[in-house]
């Protein structure tokens, strides 16, 4: 399970946590506004949205270990021409090209081992392990990586040039992309040939049985759940900047302050992964839609970050934990409604399709929104609109207690 947690957050490195935890400093090097780097992930989607779907098949027929190995060795080439400051036009190609390489042959695969390594009475904890683990791998790179921008900046933010920056930045994503090629190289050596792979059965691609599959309704309010959470994840993306450009933190702080929200990940989903052995996933998620859609209405009613900072400290904490207790159930789902084990890695595919799409449309939504030089009002704006897909995430959740679902 450790090779599984460490390669499941090793392979999102370099496209999203790197941009989650520094995309202060990023914006400042790259000299790129938040509209090119939703741009730039709007590719990633497009490009992961065709591997989840052609993934999911070949998890049911290849071995994780070589899957996850070949994956992590190729998303870590990409980081070497990350480090070489790209031109914005290199910059979201590159982008494109890692929605192939972490989705296509990784994601699937990730899923069904986890799935496997858990009984059917611990989806809940195997699923809650899997992402707290990530959670604690990728806020420990990032805590890392802060320090070295720590070392590396002059007392004093007023003083920072821009070779400073440069030059830490490259410090930074030089070394993630080291332990990314080095982490593939350890999943090859360490993963089992065997121990996660079911007993063997003929498959032959059946297009008629994805047609089936995509038609259930259970399936669609499974996919649109995931797609109402993951918009929540995606939108801490933004909690940094948000910080420097609100509340006027130094890019420094800013910077400790999405490692913070990276710490919270680890005990919740792993908390909440427990919780929901003891209960059943489908109920456990609406309280946790219901804390994100408060916590976003009332910061998108404003007021808050400027006179009561503790309470608007408290809307992000709130929104987090939210929506990483909701990462460490998506796919603990599977399990609750008894889907054979064969077909794991192809329904993991098509829930994903529509799960995450906001890979296509929330960096570019919330670029759009937000502009060139966002203050309080845009992030206002950005909450407020945002707040529909929590209660989206609401009404799926219903309606996928209330269906059911017949794998004949």
């Amino acid at each position: 399970m450790a090779a599984l947690i460490i390669a499941g957050e090793a392979i999102f490195l370099l496209p999203f946590i790197v941009m989650r935890v520094f995309k202060p400093i990023i914006r400042d090097v790259f000299k790129i506004s938040d509209l090119d780097i939703g741009e730039a992930q709007a590719l990633y989607g497009v490009t992961a949205l065709v591997s989840y779907f052609f993934g999911g098949f070949i998890a049911d027929k290849w071995e994780a270990r070589k899957l996850l190995s070949i994956s992590l060795i190729i998303t870590s080439i990409g980081g070497v021409i990350m480090v070489s400051i790209p031109s914005i036009a290199s910059f979201k190609i590159l982008y494109a090209l890692w929605g192939v390489s972490t989705i296509f042959l990784f994601w699937a695969a990730l899923i069904k081992a986890t799935r496997l390594w858990g009984n059917k009475n611990n989806q809940g904890i195997s699923f809650g392990l899997l992402d707290g683990g990530r959670g604690l791998f990728a806020a420990s790179i990032a805590l890392f990586g802060a320090s070295i921008l720590s070392y590396f900046f002059p007392d004093g933010s007023a003083v920072v040039t821009y070779e400073d920056k440069k030059i830490t930045l490259q410090y930074i994503l030089s070394a993630i992309t080291g332990i990314v090629f080095l982490i593939g190289l350890f999943v090859w050596f360490s993963l089992p040939n065997e121990g996660f792979e079911e007993p063997k059965e003929n498959q032959i691609f059946s297009l008629k049985q994805v047609f089936e599959l995509i038609k259930k309704p259970k399936i669609i309010f499974h996919s649109l759940l995931i797609m109402s959470a993951y918009t929540g994840y995606k939108l801490t993306g933004v909690f940094g900047i948000y910080a420097k450009d609100v509340w006027g933190f130094s890019i420094e702080n800013a910077t400790y302050f999405a490692v913070f929200i990276q710490f919270i990940r680890p005990l919740t989903v792993i908390f909440v992964g427990w919780i929901a052995d003891k209960s059943r996933p489908s109920l456990v998620v609406i309280p946790c839609f219901t804390f994100i859609a408060i916590a976003s209405i009332l910061i998108g009613l404003g007021d808050f970050e400027r006179k009561y900072f503790a309470v608007s400290f408290s809307l992000f904490i709130l929104i987090a934990i939210g929506t990483y207790s909701l990462r460490g159930l998506y796919f603990a789902l599977i399990e609750e409604v008894k889907a054979p084990i064969k077909i794991t890695g192809t329904l993991v595919g098509i829930i994903s399709i529509i799960g995450f799409t906001p890979d296509i449309f929330m960096s570019l939504f919330t670029g759009h929104v937000l502009g060139k030089d966002p203050g309080a009002e845009e992030y206002q704006h950005l909450f407020t609109m945002f707040s529909v897909f929590p209660i989206l995430g609401l009404i799926a959740a219903f309606f996928f207690r209330k269906s059911t679902i017949n794998w004949n």
